[in-house]
């Protein structure tokens, strides 16, 4: 009972509310999913603010973005973001970092460029750790958060491909003053570590022109089928059926509807419509097997789904650092380690570093040293990682 109680105020803290909140206003007006143009161009642009608490200013420059990007099945799309610079008063080229979100939910209303300007975004804090550094950030809303359509949660290449073109987008906004020369590194913790990894091994035959240093991901989701078994009963149920979701969004063919029952069917309506922590941590149910008539796990085309977001088949071209909590009740233990194995055994320089702590104590107990580890990328120190230790 104190695991879930902890896992359950965690979630509750590091989450957004649930209270629904207007969309910021280049998002509400729509942004075309078709035209022309280049993943990371600019669709539309308005300033915004970045508060980590309500009502408290911080010294950044924010901008609300739409830009252009690319679908899990390569169609073009248009995602939402926002773009922060520090206010400091220094002039020329400053490093920015592409940031990937932990997960909020489903629901338009949950996109974190709709939360940092009321100080609703307790990521918010984390990320104000790097504009402390100088840096520039980045952050995406990932697919279908905050534009048409529907969110794929945990749809890893989706992901990859917001970070990357978040990046180049942020660069092609004038007001930043950003150099498309000016060292990036990708940073992210649990979907937003996913997202990450993605993003790390896209980097070289998607966003080549990125002077990419280094990547950051903690708390990955690297392999669904192992993760979604793992939540099986336990905590993170809602989040397993908030991936299921996701997935369907990317792959309609999937027809998640035709695999749940009556319960199942407005359990899902309800978590598309709030946000963490309300659409996953109610307590509706516990076991997929409550919410479903057959279990899609079972299902080939769901197997070959799931298995398209596996991390560690390709090589990222730059140093990575994971980390991973070693009693996280979310993502197992032994998929974070593996995703290791897989990228060190491709001859990635890869740091590796776990904590004695569950998902969300590791998230913000790791960001210090993560954060220090890739200052050293971006200044171009050398790092051989430790794989062989």
């Amino acid at each position: 009972m104190r695991i879930r109680t902890t896992v359950l105020a965690g979630l509750a803290a590091l989450a957004l509310t649930s209270a629904p909140l207007a969309a910021p206003a280049a998002a509400a007006s729509g942004a075309p999913a078709t035209g022309t143009g280049r993943p990371g161009d600019i669709v539309t642009s308005a300033p915004t603010a970045f508060h980590t608490q309500p009502g408290v200013p911080t010294a950044a420059k924010a901008w609300h973005i739409t830009y252009r990007s690319t679908t899990a099945t390569g169609r073009p799309d248009v995602v939402s973001g926002t773009v922060l610079v520090p206010d400091d008063g220094e002039q020329g080229p400053r490093p920015l970092l592409t940031w990937g979100i932990g997960a909020v939910g489903l629901a338009d209303d949950c996109a974190v460029s709709g939360r940092f300007p009321r100080g609703t975004s307790s990521e918010a804090q984390l990320i104000d750790l790097a504009l402390r550094r100088g840096w520039a950030v980045a952050v995406t809303d990932y697919e279908g958060l905050g534009t048409p359509d529907d969110h794929t949660y945990t749809v890893g290449r989706s992901e990859g491909h917001a970070v990357l073109d978040a990046a180049r987008a942020a660069q092609r906004l004038p007001e930043t003053g950003l150099s498309p020369d000016a060292p990036v590194g990708i940073m992210g913790y649990s979907q937003g570590g996913q997202a990450a990894g993605w993003a790390a091994e896209l980097h070289a035959s998607y966003a080549p022109e990125l002077r990419l240093k280094g990547t950051v991901a903690g708390g990955v989701p690297a392999d669904l089928p192992t993760t979604l078994e793992y939540n099986d009963g336990g905590p993170g149920a809602g989040l397993a059926l908030m991936a299921l979701t996701g997935q369907d969004a990317a792959f309609p063919a999937l027809r998640l509807d035709s695999y749940l029952n009556d319960r199942g069917r407005g359990y899902v309506d309800f978590i598309k419509r709030n946000c963490v922590p309300l659409s996953t941590i109610g307590g509706l149910f516990r076991h997929r097997s409550e919410v479903t008539v057959r279990d899609p796990l079972a299902s080939p085309a769901w197997q070959l789904a799931l298995r398209g977001s596996f991390l560690g088949t390709r090589s990222p071209d730059h140093p990575v650092y994971l980390y991973q909590g070693t009693v996280d009740e979310l993502i197992p233990y032994r998929v974070g380690a593996a995703l290791r194995d897989r990228w060190c055994a491709r001859g990635v320089p890869v740091e590796w570093r776990d904590y004695p702590l569950d998902h969300v104590t590791t998230a913000v107990t790791g960001i210090p040293t993560a954060l220090e580890w890739m200052a050293g990328r971006l200044a171009d120190e050398p790092t051989r990682g430790d794989c062989a230790a």
